[in-house]
């Protein structure tokens, strides 16, 4: 992302969690993600057409919608998510499905460092293809993750947020001992 070059760390999660959040905002699924040099483009599945009065008139369709998200968008994008997220604290709304799965995939991603990123969902499953460097060079690597894999990964979210505690101390004054090897 060229909005962190030069940084020590690209915030892939903050990242996908804002996008999450736009795409939760527009109803849409079964995305498609792609970085490209200038951001992101994104295509998935959203409503199109009128909503009807009655059961019997159309009810609307699923089109194909395509977003491109340029990296001013996405610094936009993530300043108005913590905005929301603070009043979240307050007003008890909780994150969309995509906001919390993107946001859990991309600190995957952040660990991962790569050059490139692409992934696809369906139905909350999601496989994601890295471009990473290596000491032979570039290659891509795939990784999958399951529905439940996203689900177990969002519960654990908050516990890694958290500061960690210091050693308990014994009473003789010494934090505990790692076994010897």
């Amino acid at each position: 992302m060229r909005i962190y070059e030069g940084s020590p760390r690209q915030d892939f999660e903050e990242v996908f969690r804002s996008i999450g959040a736009f795409l939760d905002s527009r109803g849409v699924r079964d995305i498609l993600l792609l970085e490209v040099p200038d951001g992101f483009i994104v295509q998935g599945l959203a409503a199109a057409g009128e909503v009807g009065g009655s059961w019997s008139e159309s009810i609307g369709s699923i089109a194909k919608e395509t977003l491109s998200f340029l990296d001013d968008d996405v610094a936009r994008f993530m300043e108005e998510a913590a905005t929301r997220r603070g009043k979240a604290e307050t007003d008890g709304t909780h994150a969309g499905a995509y906001e919390s799965a993107l946001r859990v995939i991309g600190r995957w991603v952040d660990e991962e460092k790569p050059k490139d990123v692409f992934l696809f969902e369906q139905e909350g499953a999601y496989v994601v293809r890295l471009n990473v460097g290596s000491q032979a060079g570039p290659h891509h690597e795939l990784a999958e993750f399951t529905k439940e894999d996203i689900a177990g990964l969002v519960e654990r979210g908050p516990s890694l947020r958290l500061p960690e505690e210091a050693p308990a101390e014994t009473s003789a004054g010494v934090g505990p001992t790692s076994p010897s090897t």
